[in-house]
């Protein structure tokens, strides 16, 4: 379980990206996380692992305060928190079976790492996950050749190979087409169900938001704005989250599209 308890950050400038955050994320569930560009998204997420450091407030993982961790304790931690980036952050000269496998680089020695000498449990599973989500094909291509869906799909596979307890998801599929998009958040939300893992995705797309997870938490200046089922998500709330939008056509343009992809699959 990951527990949030009046987490704030203010940066030097006084600008608050987070005000007195309160969220519990239970064992297995996928939370959205919304809102307008600069409302604390990325910064929760990353204030979750420490990569951006919380002015006050708490992070619980399973009981265990992240906020209060030395450096070693942090590192160790971390292994139990895959995070997926919006651009993806893989070694572009490297193959996709190297990097899947970085995402052990925290269970391994150091020189291990530095000679890409890791167990064959370790290659083992790498294969497994590149077989689920449909790379297996691909391993001993370079990153650099891969489309922006594929480059998702081995980012996926890196923080699994961490057999972690929360994926932390930063926009992805801001950088793919609708289509793609669709079959990301699909995907991550299969894996989370397959392995009883929670995470937390920041999306920008409402509409696949609502279409996919169990819980949407939106955030608006740093506060949070609504807390609940996507079906309990309103036009009205929408528009208190973003402004005047007409929320109903987007809406149903992406759910025709999704129910066209699904037909042309069958």
């Amino acid at each position: 379980m990951l527990e949030l308890q009046k987490l704030t950050k203010t940066y030097r400038t006084g600008d608050k990206a987070l005000q007195n955050v309160d969220l519990v994320i239970p064992k297995g569930q996928v939370l959205a996380l919304i809102g307008p560009s600069g409302a604390g998204k990325s910064t929760l997420i990353r204030c979750i692992n420490r990569l951006v450091e919380p002015t006050s407030g708490k992070v619980l993982l399973d009981g265990e305060n992240i906020t209060a961790l030395s450096s070693g304790g942090l590192r160790k931690m971390r292994r139990k928190m895959g995070m997926i980036f919006q651009e993806y952050a893989l070694v572009e000269r490297l193959t996709v079976m190297e990097n899947v496998l970085s995402g052990r680089l925290g269970y391994v020695g150091f020189w291990r790492s530095f000679f890409r000498k890791f167990p064959q449990s370790d290659v083992d599973e790498a294969f497994r996950l590149l077989d689920r989500v449909g790379l297996l094909a691909m391993a001993d291509k370079r990153a650099d050749e891969l489309s922006g869906g594929q480059r998702q799909r081995v980012g996926i596979a890196r923080a699994l190979i961490q057999n972690p307890q929360l994926l932390l998801v930063d926009e992805p599929t801001a950088s793919l087409d609708p289509k793609t998009s669709r079959q990301i958040m699909r995907l991550i939300c299969e894996l989370c169900a397959e392995r009883d893992l929670a995470a937390v995705i920041n999306i920008h797309d409402v509409a696949l938001a609502q279409m996919f997870v169990e819980r949407i938490v939106g955030l608006k200046s740093g506060q949070l704005a609504f807390d609940g089922k996507p079906s309990d998500m309103s036009d009205a709330v929408l528009t208190s989250i973003y402004g005047e939008e007409d929320w109903h056509a987007t809406i149903r343009q992406v759910e025709d599209e999704d129910a066209d992809d699904m037909e042309a699959a069958t």
